[in-house]
């Protein structure tokens, strides 16, 4: 982030911190690598999956399993059937994805085939300064991470060109969303070459790559008192930046139950996937957890201990738009600088009810935050999270939260300041047990 910022204030530090975990996580492999050295910093370390496990009273670690990541703090002292305190997030964010196949010219420039990637608001991804960022496979068998420097634009065609484009924009998914990388008659190295340069490898031992396009303008804080926050993929590294310095700012000796930070790959996309939350990952570590800590317990303590648990799945929301306020329910407008949503749908597009609104209600009142209601307009289709999920798989009570955005699924999202730190201190209440 740009360091020349103004921090006035501890609310500006949070969000120029968040700013910084931004900037360093351009992807998701790289935004839980990014996590990782929080975690080892604060004495967290890291387990091997493939391996046995034996976990001690007052130590923390983590897991990571391709683009998510799972960590926790072991207590002092574990109960028969451990209450496990969820907080959960995802680290992908709406992109464009490099497909396989390389480069092709038009009209003397050079280009790249890309596939759109979650749900974009397309609109905002034209004519920005693209990177690319994510991991490339290896002929050895390792994982490099990699990004570029801003390589790339998806030029918008000039209004001399099409006169009604301002009574509304209508975009090709296939031909009007290909970056420009370069001009035809001055190819130097194509696109595996600029990412295998960009991490230190030679490009003739690529074999894979699961690659991303970026922004490259960096956060900032802006507005008449530099109360607001803009960011790409504020959707969702804002929750997964609480999640993580949140569990890092612990108190170890006043844990209620185990605190666990959960951050999921491929939420924008579905879930399905090993590391998504419609995967084993949280149970695979939940149950090697317990039975680690307590060796003489059954599966019937971990089924006990599931039942006793929470989880606060943090996912980014609406506020309430001043310049389309009748897309919003007429009676419930959450705002900017509200504090955190709690969400809540009758299909159980979100997991919250009665007893989860309780818990999210305590945490914020331990960390002395205000929380506000978030429910859709019945006349708009409501997304989902890994709440659902969640609460599906693992059978704990999951209750959805996060913070309130403008322009979510653009290429540069908003949010409040205030926001950001009232969500951050009630993800600490919650993990502490307060």
């Amino acid at each position: 982030m740009n360091e020349s910022l103004p921090r006035p204030d501890a609310a500006a530090t949070t969000a120029v911190d968040l700013g910084d975990f931004v900037s360093a996580s351009p992807s998701s492999y790289h935004a839980v690598d990014t996590a990782a050295k929080r975690l080892e910093e604060a004495g967290f370390s890291r387990l091997d999956e493939s391996a046995a496990w034996a976990l001690t009273p007052g130590t923390g670690h983590y897991v990571i399993r391709d683009g998510a990541m799972i960590a926790w703090m072991n207590p002092t002292v574990t109960e028969a059937a451990p209450r496990f305190r969820v907080f959960g997030s995802h680290t992908d964010s709406p992109a464009f994805k490099l497909k396989p196949g390389g480069e092709y010219t038009a009209e003397g420039t050079r280009q790249v085939g890309v596939e759109i990637y979650g749900g974009p608001l397309l609109n905002s991804w034209l004519d920005r300064e693209l990177a690319f960022a994510g991991r490339l496979s290896l002929a050895d068998g390792s994982i490099v991470l990699a990004r570029t420097g801003p390589i790339a634009r998806i030029p918008q065609l000039a209004i001399h060109l099409d006169r009604q484009v301002n009574e509304g924009l209508a975009l090709d998914k296939q031909r009007h969303t290909s970056p420009v990388i370069g001009l035809a008659d001055l190819a130097e190295a194509d696109i595996i070459e600029l990412l295998a340069a960009s991490a230190g490898v030679d490009a003739e031992s690529v074999v894979g790559h699961d690659v991303y396009t970026i922004p490259t303008q960096e956060p900032a804080l802006f507005g008449a008192a530099e109360e607001f926050f803009a960011s790409p993929r504020l959707d969702n590294l804002l929750s997964v930046h609480a999640g993580v310095t949140a569990l890092t700012h612990l108190d170890a000796d006043g844990l209620d139950g185990i605190p666990l930070f959960a951050a999921f790959d491929h939420e924008e996309i579905g879930s399905n996937s090993r590391s998504g939350a419609c995967g084993p990952f949280l149970a695979d570590v939940t149950e090697r957890i317990v039975a680690s800590l307590l060796p003489q317990s059954t599966r019937s303590d971990y089924l006990a201990s599931m039942a006793s648990s929470v989880c606060v799945s943090s996912d980014a929301g609406h506020a309430a738009h001043p310049n389309y306020p009748e897309r919003h329910d007429p009676h419930v407008r959450p705002r900017l600088g509200g504090g955190p949503l709690l969400k809540l749908n009758a299909q159980q597009r979100y997991a919250t009810d009665a007893v989860g609104t309780a818990v999210w209600s305590q945490a914020c009142a331990a960390a002395g935050v205000d929380y506000q209601d978030f429910v859709s307009n019945n006349a708009m289709p409501c997304g989902s999270t890994i709440g659902p999920l969640t609460a599906t798989r693992l059978g704990m009570t999951t209750v959805d939260v996060g913070p309130a955005l403008y322009s979510m699924h653009s290429a540069r999202e908003m949010v409040a300041v205030s926001d950001v730190v009232a969500l951050g201190a009630a993800a600490k209440a919650f993990l502490q047990g307060s």
